[in-house]
């Protein structure tokens, strides 16, 4: 009786192992999203007024988690019953990657003069600031539930042909990782400048180490929130190109030479290039 407890110790033991082992190459997986992840919601956070900024964040953090129990159950039923599902899903979500990266790109090269009147500013804008702050968090929650099921299912096709219980144990500590790790890293990105005013105000106004502490923290917040910016879109390319390299069989096969991060960024552009080319045709003969 007591060697079998104990040998169901050492099976648990044997599978936890294997479950952390997996949630590390599974996070590894989704590391370009959740840069992506990271800065699109550093954005979304900030242009309120300090005493907002947390409260703002708090509600955002609750919608994703909201968004990861509406998502996992369903992508574990996709796993049990069409697993076949899940590799069209993944590779439909890496052409929206491709897009979505590609489509920045050319977005900065070719601004739309029209997008910059599109954006509103909470703290200046004339609107009921309270209205334009559920606004910006429905917008952010939308964003964050379509690159959790990017995350989810990136998450899982690392891990399809084991259990049904290893795929949950794994999957789901990836998706508390995502949730808890961003916007934790968020809450920290959009008080910096708040904490380097107090760093100021601290200082008395003498040149020493805390007023100059400050003043760096106050001047980076915005090259910050750009920097995760250019590296989400990077990464967003990259993490598609591999989807693609990676469960095409003829693309994994493709260019053996290459590095795998090269061929992995080319084949993004590539398919980034071609959706985006495809979408500009469709909008530009439906507006026609």
């Amino acid at each position: 009786m007591a060697s079998g407890f104990f040998a169901l110790l050492d099976d648990i033991a044997a599978l936890m192992d294997d479950v952390v082992v997996m949630s590390k190459i599974s996070t590894k997986k989704t590391a370009g999203i959740l840069g992506d992840d990271l800065a699109v919601n550093a954005e979304k956070a900030t242009g309120f007024v300090s005493s907002r900024e947390l409260p703002v964040l708090w509600a955002i953090t609750k919608g994703s988690f909201l968004n990861k129990l509406i998502i996992l159950p369903v992508a574990f039923l996709f796993s049990e019953f069409l697993p076949w599902a899940v590799i069209i899903i993944l590779i439909l979500g890496g052409v929206y990657l491709a897009f979505e990266g590609v489509e920045k790109i050319v977005e900065y090269i070719f601004p739309h003069k029209q997008d910059v009147h599109k954006k509103v500013d909470v703290l200046s804008s004339k609107e009921d600031p309270t209205l334009l702050e559920k606004k910006k968090i429905k917008s952010a929650i939308f964003t964050d539930f379509i690159l959790s099921v990017e995350i989810v299912i990136i998450a899982l096709g690392t891990v399809l042909g084991q259990s049904l219980l290893f795929q949950v144990l794994v999957v789901s500590i990836v998706a508390i990782i995502a949730t808890v790790g961003v916007y934790g890293i968020v809450a920290l990105i959009v008080r910096m400048d708040d904490l380097g005013l107090a760093l100021i105000n601290k200082s008395d106004g003498n040149k020493g180490l805390l007023n100059s502490i400050g003043n760096v923290l106050v001047k980076a917040l915005p090259w910050v929130i750009k920097s995760l910016s250019v590296i989400g879109t990077i990464a967003l390319i990259l993490v598609s190109g591999g989807i693609f390299t990676h469960n095409i069989e003829y693309l994994h096969h493709f260019g053996a030479g290459i590095p795998a991060f090269i061929k992995d960024f080319i084949v993004g552009i590539l398919v980034g290039s071609l959706a985006v080319i495809l979408v500009k045709l469709f909008s530009s003969i439906r507006e026609r």
